[in-house]
């Protein structure tokens, strides 16, 4: 549970339209719950609340939001498994994720910023700054969504023609596609978690793609799965 989350010497403004914008918002601290989403509110969201991961998830399967705000240490399943499982489906993928944590140091940032986060905030932390990083991260979404409706959507995904991987990397990439997740991958083949994100990083790196979610539309793309 990470405590301390926001600045007392914040001051609101007049409530604007946001054009129902939905943001889902999950910690498991209800004092955080109530001032975040009563400012964002107040801002004019429409924020769902969820305690944990594992209950984000059951929220996604019935809507979906337009921003995801997560903390990261919490029980049941913390914001790291939690990105992770929403990085894996094309339905998800796309979905900016906001990371509010106490846990502050370089590589936390790092770290967050590597299993899928799109922004990393830091607890305590200011309202107008997390009103500011949503409204940016909801305006890069648009932009995406335009460039896909332009046809971006139908465009192939795009690797250097002489990728090779090993046999190890090809059923790795399987899974990957079939949406598995790297603790899963490391079940079916016997071998560490670390292991499987050493060879997911070693693709990355070879095709050039940024996340695991266009690595799987590569492999399905190329009849890998």
């Amino acid at each position: 549970m990470e405590r301390s989350a926001t600045s007392a010497t914040a001051i609101k403004e007049p409530s604007m339209t946001k054009d129902n914008k939905n943001l889902l918002l999950i910690d498991d601290d209800p004092n955080l719950i109530l001032l975040v989403k009563d400012y964002l509110e107040f801002r004019g969201y429409t924020v769902t609340t969820a305690e944990n991961g594992r209950e984000a998830l059951d929220i996604l399967e019935q809507d979906l939001p337009d921003m995801i705000i997560c903390d990261v240490m919490m029980p049941e399943m913390d914001g790291y498994t939690f990105v992770e499982q929403v990085r894996q489906t094309e339905r998800t993928g796309w979905i900016p994720v906001l990371f509010l944590s106490a846990k502050g140091q370089s590589a936390d940032r790092v770290k967050g910023l590597n299993k899928g986060a799109d922004v990393y905030m830091v607890k305590p932390f200011e309202p107008e700054e997390l009103v500011a990083q949503v409204e940016s991260s909801l305006k890069q979404t648009i932009r995406w969504k335009e460039h896909q409706a332009k046809g971006g959507e139908n465009a192939r995904i795009q690797v250097p023609y002489d990728v090779s991987l090993t046999p190890t990397e090809l059923k790795v990439v399987e899974f990957v596609a079939r949406g598995m997740a790297n603790r899963e991958i490391a079940e079916e083949l016997n071998v560490s978690q670390r292991t499987v994100e050493s060879h997911v990083s070693n693709m990355l790196g070879k095709t050039g793609l940024h996340n695991r979610t266009e690595l799987a539309r590569w492999a399905i793309e190329n009849q890998m799965a």
